[in-house]
């Protein structure tokens, strides 16, 4: 494998560690749901602040990883695939709690988008990168809230604009995270290039760079783990 396209273990470590807040995140919800907790345990101003601070770090790091990817393309299809079985999966009567475009579905869609499009992203100047990519977070995250677009939203629920009663459990519209997502591909420009300080690509520790090397793997285990592991604990404390 060539050298600048080989696991750089600090990429791996926040995307395992951005991962293990999300399953924490998940199972509080749970608890929540299933087990009566009460619903500060899960919602709070200061897990609702953190839960988009792990995201987005999960979603920047899908971008830079972008540069680091033979194909962005097939995992594109692939993560999209994935995302289309849990839609199917989440939709059946015995579970009802939907995931029409979740976190998988937003990483699927961003790297089928930078994969045509990457062309136009890198003809921007690089200095302009960062600064154009942070006013189109803010740009869009405001167009969505602050506008209205009435029966049309039911086709562009993907993009932010939700119809009256829409409901998805994981909800992350390409506005405004696909520009986090490209944020991180202006981050993985350097990355590539090995223009970091070399502590960067040495950097190890145990643990959270083999999650994070399995992060698909985890994410769509997670919930059904959770799940069979509360109701197993509440059939033997009920026995």
């Amino acid at each position: 494998m060539d050298e600048k396209r080989q696991r750089i273990q600090i990429i791996d470590a926040l995307r395992g560690l951005s991962l293990v807040l999300m399953v924490i995140h998940h199972f509080l919800l749970d608890l929540v749901v299933l087990c009566g907790a009460p619903g500060w345990l899960f919602s709070n101003p200061v897990f609702d602040i953190l839960h988009y601070i792990f995201a987005g770090a999960f979603v920047f790091l899908a971008g830079v990883s972008c540069r680091l990817s033979r194909s962005n393309l097939k995992r594109g299809i692939k993560c999209l695939a994935v995302a289309m079985v849990i839609t199917a999966a989440t939709s059946l009567p015995i579970i009802d709690s939907p995931i029409l475009f979740g976190v998988l579905h937003l990483l699927g869609c961003s790297m089928l988008i930078f994969a045509l499009t990457h062309a136009a992203w890198d003809a921007i100047p690089r200095r302009v990168m960062p600064f154009l990519y942070t006013a189109l977070i803010a740009a869009s995250a405001y167009l969505v809230e602050r506008t209205s677009i009435g029966d049309a939203a039911k086709y562009l629920f993907m993009f932010g604009w939700t119809p009256k009663g829409f409901y998805s459990a994981d909800y992350f519209p390409l506005f405004p995270w696909f520009f986090v997502f490209l944020l991180g591909t202006w981050f993985g420009l350097p990355v590539v290039e090995r223009r970091l300080p070399e502590r960067f690509y040495t950097f190890n520790c145990p643990v959270l760079p083999e999650i994070g090397r399995r992060s698909l793997l985890i994410y769509v285990l997670h919930q059904p783990v959770l799940y069979a592991a509360i109701y197993a604990v509440k059939f033997i404390l009920n026995k």
